[in-house]
């Protein structure tokens, strides 16, 4: 498919009320309002396409990025491009999706280190969404995961508002992720205590980092447990 092609569909498929829904999200003026449903099937029938992806980003409009972080390749990015990407991030949204792109990356966990400590709210945000990729895949570094908890309990009272939720997922991510590392995840969630959010005029919620730590734990355990036979 085209650009055009694309951009067409999507604001075919693009609803009023979806459009109302997400600018309450935070979403820009940049929109047709188009489901995750539609954006999921219309990346299934268009596959890979990293020039079409980059079109849709360069874009601006936000149904058109979040559709070119699912058909992008990986394998395509340079470090450039990503930190650019990142810069153009203005909508948490767009960020979660690109944050699980960049996730598959072989930049992930230099980015990661880099934009956490970033003064932009979105590229923050994605960083801390990727320490929270990374600590659920493979990467075999608990030392590196110790050291986002301090950093997690140290600065997540004076974080920018998506930082902030994007650091609680965190927490959460390396203490039901790691074995070695959920009770440190715990009382760092102890200490912390209830992280508060803005979620505007939404229905949406952060949640407990301690309870969900341990629905993630017990989960790994029975899998564990199964895979073991």
């Amino acid at each position: 498919m085209t650009f055009d092609q694309v951009m067409a569909e999507l604001e075919a498929r693009g609803t009023a009320q979806n459009r109302k829904i997400y600018r309450r999200h935070g979403a820009g003026d940049e929109l047709f309002g188009v489901s995750f449903a539609d954006l999921r099937k219309l990346a299934g029938k268009i596959k890979r396409d990293q020039q079409l992806a980059e079109a849709l980003w360069a874009s601006g409009n936000a149904d058109a990025r979040c559709l070119a972080t699912m058909i992008a390749d990986p394998t395509a990015f340079g470090s450039r491009q990503l930190d650019a990407w990142a810069r153009d991030l203005d909508y948490y949204v767009v960020a979660d999706l690109f944050s699980a792109l960049v996730a598959k990356t072989r930049f992930a966990r230099r980015k990661a280190e880099r934009w956490t400590a970033s003064r932009r709210e979105y590229v923050a945000q994605a960083g801390w969404n990727l320490v929270a990729h990374l600590a659920m895949g493979d990467e075999p570094d608990d030392g590196f995961f110790r050291r986002q908890l301090e950093r997690i309990e140290a600065g997540i009272d004076g974080a920018k508002n998506r930082v902030k939720h994007a650091m609680n997922g965190a927490l959460i991510a390396i203490g039901g992720s790691r074995a070695a590392l959920e009770g440190e995840a715990i009382a760092a969630a102890r200490r912390i205590g209830k992280v508060e959010v803005d979620h505007g005029e939404t229905g949406c919620k952060t949640p407990a980092a301690i309870p969900y730590i341990r629905k993630m734990a017990a989960r790994r355990e029975l899998k564990a447990r199964r895979a073991r036979g």
